[in-house]
């Protein structure tokens, strides 16, 4: 079997102040922010297929970092990451939440 990127699952965390806010949504937020995890989990960072997806840039924002809405409606709830290594393929989710209040 070959060693092929093909065959590597990125590994996707949350930081410790994200997994705190996730506890405060709503179940059905939550639960999307769980697919959306499995799905970067086996795909990588670029979610296209979800609303809203695009890189994000700024001063104080970490490099590659993208983000997605994960419920549309009001409030409007979204997630933000970034790729931590692109090598050894690990994702860090540093927000989520509703989009008033997110970092970009």
């Amino acid at each position: 079997m070959n060693d092929t990127d093909d065959d590597i699952v990125w590994k996707v965390s949350l930081t410790r102040t994200a997994e705190k806010e996730a506890k405060k949504l709503p179940e059905s937020v939550r639960l999307q922010i769980n697919l959306l995890m499995r799905e970067m989990e086996q795909c990588g960072p670029i979610r296209k297929n979800w609303p809203n997806f695009s890189a994000l840039v700024g001063k104080e924002l970490p490099k590659h970092a993208y983000h997605c809405h994960i419920k549309k409606g009001k409030p409007t709830y979204v997630a933000c990451w970034c790729v931590e290594d692109k090598k050894v393929k690990i994702l860090e989710i540093f927000y989520v939440g509703s989009h008033e209040n997110a970092p970009y």
